[in-house]
């Protein structure tokens, strides 16, 4: 049940994003659901190949690559989704990653704030 809530809640936050950010666009509150997913299967596969080989120059720059991975997974997952997931470009998709995360971070306050 926990996971299925969890799905409910990335795909609210994916959708409320996408509402926020200027060019960035999803097809309906289903398919920001499966952007979620996409999103975050892409990340942890892609995304964690990139920043095992990028650890160093990661180390370096205090995780600013890693920020620049998920960015460009984002943009690997507006390719992969084709017109159903659409940023129009690579500072939208920053820009979209930033709200998310500040999303992300809202919620989990607020169910922390419950337990």
């Amino acid at each position: 049940m926990r996971f299925l809530i969890s799905i409910f809640f990335t795909g609210l936050i994916i959708a409320l994003a996408a509402f926020i950010v200027p060019g960035a666009h999803v097809a309906g509150f289903g398919w920001a659901i499966v952007t979620g997913l996409v999103i975050g299967l892409v990340n942890a596969v892609v995304g964690g190949i990139l920043r095992i080989f990028t650890f160093p120059l990661n180390w370096l720059t205090f995780g600013l690559v890693s920020f620049i991975i998920t960015v460009l997974m984002i943009m690997l997952s507006d390719n992969i989704l084709g017109n159903k997931f659409d940023v129009d470009g690579f500072w939208t998709a920053a820009l979209f990653a930033i709200v998310v995360a500040i999303i992300e971070m809202i919620i989990g306050r607020v169910a922390s704030d419950r337990k």
